[in-house]
């Protein structure tokens, strides 16, 4: 039986950026999205590569109707209204008919593989303003998305609370830099490729793995510091969808850009006294 959405759900959710709703989907719907996700697999793999680890969007390559009955359960319905508002949907943005924005995560088949540490939006959107997404950046309407899973999953990885802060001195420490840094992995073999990632995933202060088991949804909110680390032996397929509200698909459409037009990424820190001390260290003064 699904987990009911309670007021711990919502506690949660505003003091760590996520909650977990456990076996939210039904075993007769977790059947027929796991069908559709492996056909998504195939083609991913045929069209992308093996090292493809998502499909998106599913409509452009799959008969989606088990993600349309995912998207009516009453019991994520309801979840959503509590965390984000009435007006928040899945699936479908405001304004675009019936094209839906889903994607489905998988494990690559070749070697193992990390994203980098990242908050979407601020250290992965080229030349947006990154100043008016720290004032926004805790509004309720913006930056929600959720991971359902179709199998066991422990790829995600979060700092719980970082949502609704600024970077830690230790944070800035570790990625002083735009664009964050990441783990090359290309002249290494599965086994040193997987522990890289795994140390580069531990280096983030409090970092937690935020485990789902088949048929569990998390909702959390983007604006987190996280990161997701993938191997060709831990099986994946994992609903990833935006909750949708008119302002977040406005700020979608049209993301706030850098006052001074360029097109790179802006620092977070250059004026902080952390980011200055290792300048300072990093020149020798």
């Amino acid at each position: 039986m699904a987990t009911k959405f309670t007021d711990e759900h919502m506690e949660q959710y505003e003091r760590d950026g996520y909650t977990i709703l456990r076996r939210l989907i039904p075993v007769s719907l977790l059947r027929e999205l796991r069908e559709m996700a492996a056909i998504g697999y195939a083609i991913a793999q045929r069209e992308i590569g093996p090292q493809a680890q998502r499909l998106k969007p599913i409509v452009d390559y799959l008969d989606c109707a088990p993600y349309y009955a995912f998207c009516e359960l009453p019991e994520l319905r309801e979840a959503l209204r509590g965390l984000v508002g009435l007006e928040s949907v899945v699936g479908i943005p405001p304004g675009d008919g019936e094209r839906l924005s889903a994607s489905i995560l998988y494990q690559p088949s070749a070697s193992p593989h990390c994203t980098t540490w990242h908050r979407d939006w601020r250290d992965n959107g080229p030349g947006i303003d990154i100043n008016v997404w720290r004032k926004r950046q805790s509004e309720r309407a913006l930056f929600n998305q959720m991971n359902c899973a179709l199998y066991e999953d422990g790829c995600t990885y979060a700092v719980p609370g970082s949502h609704a802060r600024d970077d830690t001195d230790a944070e800035i420490e570790l990625f002083p830099m735009r664009p964050i840094v990441g783990v090359d992995v290309s002249d290494m073999d599965a086994c040193e490729a997987e522990l890289a990632c795994l140390s580069y995933v531990q280096s983030m202060p409090g970092a937690v793995q935020l485990m789902l088991f088949p048929g569990d949804c998390m909702i959390y909110r983007n604006s987190l510091w996280h990161i997701g680390t993938y191997a060709p032996y831990r099986k994946r397929a994992t609903l990833h969808d935006y909750i949708w509200t008119q302002e977040y698909y406005e700020w979608c459409q049209k993301p706030p850009q850098r006052p001074d037009g360029l097109k790179t990424m802006m620092n977070p820190h250059e004026d902080s006294p952390s980011y200055c001390n290792w300048v300072a260290e990093r020149d020798g003064a």
